[in-house]
């Protein structure tokens, strides 16, 4: 049997990650059927069975989680080489996050990378969850501490939210809300304005986006209260409490970086700089206000 390239290994772990073709194939930008086919050949070629096949996915055999647990040694070694190779060229830590916490890391980005760093930062911002699973990203923020066996995790701090309304509104102005809309409303403070109420607050918005960022220019601007994390609204001059916190929508927040990965120098060095950051705020994080400037 000639030796098998790399490339049938790579698609054999994409298939044993996802548990089945769809995802593998979504992962490496192949399709399900090319990718089953190229299975079929890894099987056939090293006289082994590999996956238990059903219509619900693809499990590993006992053999199949054996070839599983040496090709990860391989990618990690694999991935000590690439890193080391990159030092000299300039490696990118890719970074996702939520608008809120994006807006910080860019109002702080000199305590993240430096002139003197020989990597750059890559952003990647949605309220989505960060999923590491394929390592598309390097580091990714999370409401939760993940459950994945294969995610390092590092918890900094609560996160309080509020609504905020233009600093010295009048008290009418509490009648008035802008929102994210609700198709793209997928985080929970995102949702609240709609749930309030027996839903009669969702007759009082005014105005609606369809992205997180603009709530807070629409809030500055006068148009209506917005619902904020409390790092974000109290930190603004230009804006109020229009209530109390709202104690449904507090929640851990959690640094997730890939277990295999969080040794290498620039993700442990970005990982450092963004716990000290974070935790740094952990007090307007939680809802306690500054004083303003």
């Amino acid at each position: 049997m000639k030796d098998l390239d790399w490339d049938i290994y790579r698609c054999f772990m994409s298939v044993a990650r996802a548990g089945g073709l769809t995802g593998a194939a979504q992962a490496l930008g192949s399709s399900p059927a090319t990718v089953g086919r190229r299975m079929l050949e890894l099987e056939e070629r090293t006289g082994r069975a590999l996956f238990l096949r059903s219509q619900t996915g693809y499990q590993l055999t006992g053999d199949g989680e054996l070839l599983f647990e040496q090709l990860q040694e391989m990618e990690a070694a694999a991935r000590r080489v690439e890193s080391w190779r990159r030092e000299g060229e300039g490696a990118t830590v890719r970074i996702t996050v939520g608008t809120w916490i994006a807006w910080l890391l860019a109002e702080s980005f000199p305590a993240l990378c430096t002139e003197r760093d020989g990597f750059i930062l890559a952003m990647t911002i949605g309220e989505t969850r960060a999923s590491l699973a394929y390592r598309e990203t390097d580091i990714g923020i999370r409401a939760f501490e993940p459950e994945e066996s294969y995610l390092a995790a590092s918890p900094v701090g609560e996160v309080a939210y509020a609504a905020y309304r233009q600093r010295n509104a009048p008290a009418a102005a509490n009648a008035r809300w802008v929102a994210v809309g609700e198709e793209d409303a997928i985080s929970a403070y995102l949702r609240w304005p709609y749930g309030q109420m027996d839903g009669r607050m969702a007759g009082r918005i005014v105005a609606t986006v369809t992205r997180p960022r603009s709530l807070l220019d629409l809030a500055r601007a006068g148009a209506g209260c917005a619902v904020l994390p409390c790092f974000v609204g109290d930190l603004d001059p230009l804006l109020e409490r229009a209530g109390d916190e709202i104690p449904m929508l507090r929640h851990r927040q959690w640094i997730v970086m890939n277990n295999e990965d969080r040794h290498r120098r620039e993700i442990r060095t970005v990982v450092d700089r963004m716990t000290k950051l974070l935790r740094s705020h952990a007090d307007v994080f939680a809802g306690k206000r500054p004083r303003r400037g």
